[in-house]
């Protein structure tokens, strides 16, 4: 049995893209980004109040990178994994956590933006250098980008972690000073199954682009 607990647009998007390029058989709980995560029937799932949250044959595991390798090892080692001894393994692994060094960045953007409700709770200040720190990590993609995919061998698990914390890094930061990285993330993303996690009116992000506000 398979479970995962959702919220639209989030990081939990990047377990929903790989179950469906599995195609594996599934169960989707989807809730919105708000107080429901901190209900007590989902702190018994996930006592940190995030997604995602997967279940799998009486197990919960909470951390996306660990979802990721599980379920390749499980479902699919050879292909959309890379097993211990593949010549890629290590830069699979880097790859998969490094989708989260991007992740994080977009974390404390999402909040300047959208989650703190008052203006006299941002700070442009925080914008400004959170924005620039994720460029920092797409020109530390692009540096080490050198085929149609992140890995040599082809595509991966690991085009599916990094893609999803792209997609949600160029609500932040454009992607013109990345243009290897551009021409990646429109392959990724026409893929089916990335179109078919994407996020409905119920998305995270109700616009495209958020840019720093200016400091004064």
């Amino acid at each position: 049995m398979i479970r995962l607990h959702h919220c639209p647009g989030t990081r939990s998007m990047r377990v929903l893209w790989l179950l469906y390029e599995l195609a594996v058989d599934f169960d989707l709980e989807v809730y919105p980004f708000d107080k429901t995560l901190r209900s007590e029937a989902y702190l018994k799932l996930n006592p940190a109040g995030r997604v995602p949250a997967l279940e799998l044959d009486g197990h919960v595991i909470r951390e996306s990178g660990a979802m990721i390798q599980v379920l390749c090892e499980r479902f699919d080692p050879r292909g959309l994994g890379r097993p211990l001894g593949h010549k890629d393994h290590m830069a699979w692994l880097d790859w998969i956590h490094f989708a989260e060094t991007v992740s994080a960045h977009c974390a404390n953007l999402t909040q300047q933006h959208l989650m703190l409700r008052e203006d006299h709770m941002r700070s442009p200040i925080i914008m400004k250098l959170e924005a620039a720190r994720l460029g920092k990590t797409l020109a530390a993609i692009e540096a080490r980008l050198e085929s149609a995919y992140l890995l040599g061998s082809g595509f991966s698990a690991a085009d599916v972690a990094v893609g999803q914390a792209v997609y949600m890094a160029k609500h932040f930061v454009h992607l013109d000073a990345t243009p290897k990285v551009a021409a990646w993330f429109d392959v990724i993303a026409a893929r089916e199954a990335f179109q078919a996690a994407l996020p409905g009116d119920d998305g995270l992000y109700g616009q495209d682009f958020y840019a720093p506000w200016p400091v004064e």
